[in-house]
């Protein structure tokens, strides 16, 4: 039975919401028979809108707190942006069945823990080779700003295919020169135009034994971009492939779907990255199909279900579909990594048009092929881990004039810097506690145990990913369990020669360099 809100919430005199109850997990919300939907703000950002029954109930489930375990705010509306339908909001109480709770702290660190489904313990995130494979046809700029964020933010072990399609834009062959030269960065070119869906291939072959990440020549990756998929196509052992989230790329794009997304007026594309790394969780929503437009593929998957289907989708549109069908029949699964952003142009080779009619040939192919594959998306397309992501970027994107985030590096012991442009995270032990801190707060503790140090391994296994560090800082290497942890999560190790520079970019600007995946020299 649900328990009623211990403190009665006065409803709105204009509005037909009649009562609510909360049980701990699902809200149930009570408005006069005829009502179609109703909707629900968290903590001041749109969630969710659902309808009501034929008795004017509606209900929204909450498999995991999306904000953490220090209480929601709860607001019912009338739709979505619509009256607000009590006086004041409800405030829920996550596995408890009341609502007799002070107003929620303020935003937390530990809030993108709930729901968070990080990589096995012990799992090598940085064995696996990955090739990043980039079709170009033409656009110029966006490719140069393509292949520049890569060299930019690719650490790890990676090398670059660039598959020229036979451009006839003069400007794309000496552009393409200028990254050729670079260690493990191959320039390709087709003697003819071959297509988007045979140029991915070529590059899938060219890539050996190695993953593969399709990404568009018209997108723009950030920080952690490739760590952030890698654990994501390795959070288990089903996972096919990890799609990252877009600006502009229809399921894909949040916090709004099928939208072109505009990111925060104070924010630039790489504070918005960082932000999601940051804020948007390890939820890991699942959909039957992928994106090409950023998608990792596990090498095991294609020895499996073969390449891409160049003869029905030559020129792309459904032919990520089709393969991600095809990997579901052999119990595969396909995620959406939200906490790896990326930025995307679309259309820019073929334009809206083409595109569009590109689009409608594909899906009928899908739906020849795939009589089942609309009503399985539809039936995840809102699943609750997606709500949650959505809503995670509304929040983070309403915060954004509170100031831009800071990369996260973690220090270990005593002496940690304070660097005005970092967030320096502290792990210290305490007696028998061991304590992950930021800014003198202590955001999570685990005891140790000499005789078992095993679980204070795994917990600070799940540290590194929930809480997004992308750096760890040491006066000096050695084999400590970190930097052992660290290696195996792909979070690179810079040892800080300058131990009292000004900014983390002073103090680590040299490392940063030397450890790009795309160096001049190598």
């Amino acid at each position: 039975m649900f328990g009623f809100l211990r403190r009665k919430p006065r409803f709105s005199p204009i509005a037909p919401l009649l009562g609510a109850e909360w049980s701990g997990t699902t809200l149930t919300l009570r408005a006069q028979r005829g009502t179609k939907n109703l909707a629900l703000d968290l903590d001041g950002s749109f969630f969710a809108e659902t309808s009501c029954n034929d008795d004017g109930v509606a209900r929204f489930e909450f498999a995991f707190p999306p904000n953490g375990r220090a209480g929601i705010e709860a607001m019912p509306r009338a739709t979505r942006d619509g009256a607000k339908l009590a006086a004041a909001p409800l405030r829920l109480l996550p596995g408890q069945a009341t609502a007799d709770v002070a107003t929620p702290r303020a935003a937390s660190p530990r809030w993108i823990a709930a729901g968070a489904r990080p990589m096995p313990f012990g799992t090598d995130a940085a064995a696996p080779d990955v090739a990043i494979v980039v079709p170009v046809f033409n656009a110029p700029e966006l490719v140069a700003r393509c292949l520049d964020s890569v060299l930019m933010h690719t650490f790890g072990k990676a090398q670059l295919i660039v598959i020229d399609d036979a451009s006839d834009d003069p400007a794309i062959a000496p552009l393409l020169a200028r990254y050729a030269h670079r260690p493990r960065v191959r320039v390709l070119h087709n003697d003819g135009n071959r297509g988007f869906t045979a140029t991915a291939n070529r590059g899938i072959a060219a890539a050996g034994h190695a993953d593969v990440v399709l990404l568009n020549a018209d997108t723009q990756v950030g920080a952690n971009w490739l760590q952030g998929l890698r654990r994501a196509a390795y959070s288990d052992a089903l996972v096919a492939t990890a799609t990252a989230v877009s600006d502009n790329a229809g399921a894909f794009s949040v916090p709004e779907l099928e939208c072109e997304n505009a990111q925060p007026a104070s924010w630039s594309f790489d504070d918005t990255a960082r932000a999601l790394w940051q804020q948007a969780g390890l939820a890991y929503p699942e959909l039957p199909t992928g994106n090409g437009f950023c998608l990792y593929i596990r090498r095991s998957v294609v020895d499996t279900i073969g390449a891409l289907d160049e003869a029905a989708f030559p020129q792309g549109y459904g032919e990520e579909n089709d393969f991600c069908q095809r990997a579901a029949q052999h119990g595969l699964r396909h995620v959406i990594a939200g906490n790896v952003y990326v930025g995307h142009a679309r259309s820019a080779s073929f334009g809206a048009e083409r595109r569009a009619a590109l689009g409608h040939a594909g899906m009928a192919v899908l739906r020849e092929r795939w009589p089942n594959y609309e009503n399985d998306v539809g039936s995840s397309l809102f699943s609750f881990e997606r709500r949650v992501l959505d809503w995670r970027v509304r929040r983070a994107f309403a915060h954004a004039n509170d100031g831009a985030p800071k990369p996260r590096l973690l220090w270990v012991g005593a002496g940690a810097p304070a660097w005005p442009d970092a967030e320096v995270w502290n792990l210290q032990a305490n007696g028998s506690e061991n304590e992950l801190m930021l800014a003198g707060q202590v955001v999570a503790a685990n005891t140790w145990q000499a005789h078992d140090p095993e679980p204070s391994y795994r917990a600070l296994w799940d540290w590194l990913q929930v809480f997004a560090i992308e750096r760890l800082v040491v006066p000096k290497r050695a084999e400590s369990a970190a930097e052992i942890l660290c290696r195996l999560l792909d979070i690179p190790i810079v040892e800080v020669a300058t131990p009292f520079a000004a900014t983390a970019r002073d103090a680590l600007a040299d490392d940063e360099r030397a450890l790009r995946s795309f160096t001049e020299n190598a």
